[in-house]
This record gives C-alpha cells, sequence and structure tokens, in this order.
C-alpha cells in the first residue's frame, strides 16, 4: 500500500545524521548572535567586498558591540518595541548590524530592495509605517523626500565607504585620480538636514543597549515584502520564531558544516528573505564567516573564493550558470566549496552536473517562498537525487498535495494539486490591508496554501508542475505582471497591455510586454523608457513586441498563457 501524506514517505530519504523532528528554541533571534558572541568571540562573523580586497573583517565580538550600540544610538533617536524600522542597504556591514540592533530593541526590521525606485519605496515605507530608516548616502535625500507621504522622520545615513577599513578610508582621500573616482562611487553628498543621523556616530558614541522583552512565537521580527496576484505588495509577517525556526531547519540540513568553520559566500541581496535566511542567519547560527558582495559580479566573485576560500554557496541557477559560463572559471580554484543550495526557481540538471565537476561538492535544488521564511523543502545533500525535483519536507516541516478549488480536500499520491505546507517556519499572515487575504493562504488548522501546483511520488520527493499565479521569476527576483502592466498603461497613446514571462537560460525568466497603442506612435524604447523611470531594473520588459489587440476571456481577463504557449510555438519551429 502507497503510504499517505500523514505516514511522512519523505524521511527515508534523510540522511542518517538529518534528524525527522527538532525542538526549536523559542528565542529571540539576536540570540544567534549572542550564542555566536559568547562561543567564537574572536572569529570572524563578517568579511566584505569592496574596492578589491581592502574590505573590513569584523569579529563576532565586533559585532555585537558594534550591534548592541547601535540598537542604543536607534532608541536615543526614539526607536521603541514594536516600532517599524526600514533598512536601505546592498549587501554589507552596516546592514547586519543595522538588522540586529533593529532586533535588540524589540523594534522590527523592514528590508527594502537597495535599489528600488521612490514609488516603490514610497509604497513600502506608507504601508509599513516606518518612522526611521537607515540607508546609504546616495539615496538619503530620496527618503527625504518621501517624509510627508510616510511617518518617517529620522534617516540614519551610511555610505559604501564605511564599510573598509582605516587605511582604506585613508586612501579615499589621496589627491589622484583614481582614489577621487572611487570616492565617488562610494561616497556621495548628504543633504544638510536635522532629520539626518550618521550611522557611524550612533555605533561609537551610542549607549550599550540591552535585550528588549520579546515574545518569540507572536512578536513580529521581519515585515518582508512580498506581492499576490494583484500585483500590490503585501508584507508577510515573520516571527522570531518563524526565523529561528528555519535557520535551524537550513542548519540541519547541513550536518557536516563545522561551528565557527565555515565561510559563506554572500551573493544574494540579505534583503530579499532567501538571502536572509540561508546566508546570513543560518551562517550566524553556525558562528561562521559571512562575506559579502555588495552586488554580484563575476570577478568580485571570483577574487573573493582565492581570497576567502568559501565551503557554502546558496544561489540562484542563474549565478552558478554564469560562474560555469565564464572563461574563467578555470584560472580559479573552487575546490573549497562544498554545499551550494539553489532556489527561487528551476535547476536545469546540467547546470547542477556542471557545476559538482568543477567544485567537488553538492548543488542540490530547494524550494520555500516569503511567507515560510524561506525554506520548506531541499534535496538532500547526500545520497541520491531525483532531477527535477525540489526534494523533500525539512525537519519537523509538513506538506501534502489538495485540490486546488477545495482546499480541505487531500488528492491521492501521485495527482497533482495545490502544495500545502505546515511548520515552524510559516508565517504568522499579512500585515495591515494585507491581513484581508489571510484566509486565502492559511487555512483554520493551520496549512499555508503556496498557490503552487504540484505532485508528490510515492518516496515523498516533490516535484512543482506549474505557478497557480502568473508570478514571473527573473534572476531569483518576484515580478508581477500587474504591476509592470499599470505603468505601461499610464504611457500615452497605450490603450492595452499585457505581460508574460518568458524562459531564459540564465535568469530562469525575463520580461516580455504586449502593447497596444493603435496610433502608431509609441516605440519600443518609448516603453521601455517608462518603465525604467518607475520600475527596478529587473522589472522592466527585455522584449516589446506591439499587437492590434490582446487575446481576453469572456469576462476580460488577458490570455497569458496564450501568448505564452505562441511564443514556445514559435521558438520550436525556430529549432
Amino acid at each position: 500500500m502507497t503510504p499517505g501524506y500523514d505516514e511522512r514517505p519523505w524521511l527515508s530519504a534523510y540522511p542518517s545524521d538529518v534528524p525527522a523532528d527538532h525542538e526549536f528554541p523559542q528565542v529571540p533571534l539576536t540570540r544567534l548572535l549572542d550564542d555566536a558572541a559568547d562561543g567564537f568571540p574572536g572569529t570572524v562573523a563578517l568579511s566584505t567586498f569592496a574596492m578589491s580586497s581592502v574590505g573590513q573583517r569584523i569579529t563576532y565580538r565586533q559585532l555585537r558591540d558594534s550591534v548592541d550600540r547601535l540598537a542604543g544610538g536607534l532608541a536615543t533617536n526614539g526607536v521603541k518595541p514594536g516600532d517599524r524600522v526600514a533598512v536601505i542597504l546592498p549587501n554589507c556591514p552596516q546592514y547586519v548590524i543595522s538588522f540586529f540592533a533593529i532586533l535588540r530593541l524589540g523594534a522590527v526590521v523592514v528590508p527594502c530592495n537597495s535599489v528600488s525606485t521612490a514609488d516603490e519605496l514610497r509604497t513600502q515605507l506608507a504601508d509599513s509605517g516606518a518612522t526611521l530608516v537607515i540607508c546609504l548616502d546616495r539615496v538619503a535625500e530620496t527618503i527625504l523626500g518621501l517624509r510627508t507621504d510616510t511617518a518617517v522622520r529620522t534617516v540614519v545615513v551610511t555610505s559604501l565607504a564605511d564599510a573598509l577599513s582605516p587605511i582604506a578610508r585613508g586612501r579615499l582621500s589621496v589627491p589622484l585620480p583614481k582614489a577621487r573616482a572611487q570616492r565617488a562611487r562610494m561616497v556621495a553628498t548628504v543633504p544638510d538636514d536635522p532629520s539626518v543621523v550618521r550611522f557611524r556616530t550612533l555605533v561609537r558614541t551610542g549607549p550599550v543597549a540591552r535585550q528588549a522583552a520579546v515574545d518569540p512565537a507572536t512578536d513580529v521580527a521581519v515585515l518582508q515584502y512580498t506581492g499576490g496576484t494583484t500585483g500590490q505588495p503585501k508584507a508577510a509577517m515573520l516571527t522570531h520564531s518563524n526565523l529561528v525556526a528555519n535557520s535551524y531547519q537550513v542548519r540541519l540540513w547541513l550536518p557536516n558544516a563545522m561551528p565557527g568553520r565555515e565561510v559563506t559566500l554572500a551573493v544574494l541581496p540579505l534583503f530579499h528573505v532567501y538571502g536572509l535566511t540561508l546566508c546570513m542567519l543560518t551562517t550566524v547560527l553556525l558562528a561562521g564567516r559571512l562575506v559579502l558582495v555588495s552586488r554580484f559580479d563575476l570577478d568580485a566573485v571570483f577574487e573573493v573564493i582565492d581570497e576567502e576560500r568559501p565551503t557554502l554557496f546558496p544561489g540562484v541557477p542563474p549565478i552558478y550558470q554564469a560562474v560555469l559560463d565564464s572563461p574563467k572559471v578555470k584560472r580559479h580554484d573552487l575546490k573549497s566549496i562544498h554545499a551550494c543550495i539553489s532556489g527561487a526557481m528551476k535547476l536545469p540538471q546540467e547546470t547542477q552536473e556542471r557545476f559538482e565537476r568543477v567544485t567537488g561538492g553538492r548543488l542540490v535544488e530547494g524550494y520555500g517562498m516569503t511567507e515560510t521564511s524561506p525554506a520548506t523543502m531541499c534535496a538532500p545533500l547526500a545520497g541520491p537525487r531525483k532531477p527535477g525535483s525540489v526534494g523533500v519536507p525539512l525537519t519537523g516541516t509538513l506538506a501534502r498535495i489538495v485540490d486546488p478549488e477545495n482546499p480541505a480536500t487531500v488528492v491521492a499520491v501521485g495527482q497533482s494539486g495545490e502544495l500545502a505546507i505546515k511548520g515552524p517556519q510559516v508565517f504568522k499572515g499579512y500585515w495591515g490591508d494585507g491581513a484581508a487575504t489571510d484566509s486565502e493562504v492559511l487555512t483554520p488548522d493551520g496549512w499555508l496554501l503556496t498557490g503552487d501546483i504540484a505532485v508528490m511520488d510515492p518516496d515523498g520527493w516533490f516535484t512543482i508542475v506549474e505557478r497557480k499565479k502568473d508570478l514571473i521569476i527573473a534572476g531569483g527576483f518576484n515580478i508581477y505582471p500587474t504591476e509592470v502592466e499599470e505603468v505601461i498603461r499610464t504611457l500615452p497613446g497605450v490603450t492595452d497591455c499585457c505581460v508574460i514571462g518568458l524562459p531564459d537560460r540564465y535568469r530562469g525568466e525575463t520580461v516580455k510586454a504586449y502593447v497596444v497603442a493603435p496610433a502608431g506612435d509609441v516605440t519600443e524604447d518609448d516603453v521601455t523608457a517608462h518603465c525604467a523611470a518607475r520600475l527596478t531594473a529587473y522589472k522592466v520588459p527585455k522584449f516589446v513586441e506591439f499587437r492590434s489587440e490582446l487575446p481576453r476571456t469572456v469576462v476580460g481577463k488577458a490570455l497569458r498563457r496564450q501568448l505564452l504557449a505562441e511564443e514556445l510555438a514559435k521558438k520550436d519551429s525556430e529549432l
């Protein structure tokens, strides 16, 4: 008889040193940092890549000291338990320090994309009610301009140069052309405004703060913005317990990882929940070294690999593919890398096998979403694998397939349906107005309806068949077609449009827009320029096609699947 979901058939795939269940500690998320600083005070916690190899190294003792002093400085600027504080930074030490300092006060972190447009930031800051923003100097003027539309009252400003060692910062002031050019890239002029406070000043002079009282099970640690089928942003409320549990779940999936010894290459942005948990939090739990790369650049990645010898490399398929396709890959030794977890999109088998040959390590595919902190499933790092599958549920996680139209009905093993997840990493619900949609994704007995169509085989391995929603995933980032369509429709001369994701070898998917402009006076450049001024770069359509009309259902919904089918048919005919 085929075992059902309740029998957890996936446990047979677990390596012997991965537990089926675990008692996850009910502690503030800052406990991960405190434990690392207590047990490994002299171990390097953060290493940064900035201006070649002159980045700063910070030990766990120094990291905790900076966190506690920044927390004290934030408190003197009015931050209280429950307040929302937005962090708009790339991967840099200031991000990590800010994250834990906010939590030290019992406040809530609101991570924002560091390259978001003013309109996107306005929406998130207004929705979250953030009263204080920590950002780079180059965006300070933008944030100050948003105060009239938001609750923001204080702007804490830092620069990329603050991440450099004192010697490297000194070199920026040398009166030579190269130094001036580097300074221009790393330091921007900050408006003279009483609302502006310097990050470095708070870290240097702030009083030492102690941990505020936190109820890990109910208190929100992070408001992580995601989106729905409407394309409107919603913030998932992730509690301290959610993120602590998920960090432990990932760590348990790495049974050979050694505390105080692992080195994680953090190319994934920490403002994304994938980078947050799999790069930052898991590394801190391991008391490992987090190597921060502010933006993905192959030369930077190869230099970091040479200098830091990373052992863990979480990523997305386009990153692994770019490394493999680089003609420089043969000049570098990647053998230090022993474990990689890929997510956000399907991992091509060819990419997986080639990367494992080059590194000698294991590259496995996982599955998760913002609402699950994010990790829920992964292929085991040891043992057999099933190509095309996203693996099996992590320790302490339950999964089943339900009828998409009637989630109370569980479908038979081997049949497709909507994937439902239950576990300690499942979020509390949506923030603010988004709470109205909680009942659409959370069942009364705690199951999260993922919106993805999947199937479980008799061995308990899950495969994602298709997305129930029309979400586009490009380079690991979520793009909501409706958001892009709404921008295109504001372009004079456009009467209709539809946006879809096309398969792309490097990005997973890329954006194509179909536009109806009857007068014929709108060009492809007009569309892309209009979008580029209003959307983050990865959301801007890479292809634009003009049509006299768009296929729609009888109730007026655009037939995205029909447009995609046409594109795939054209591609097949070209082969």
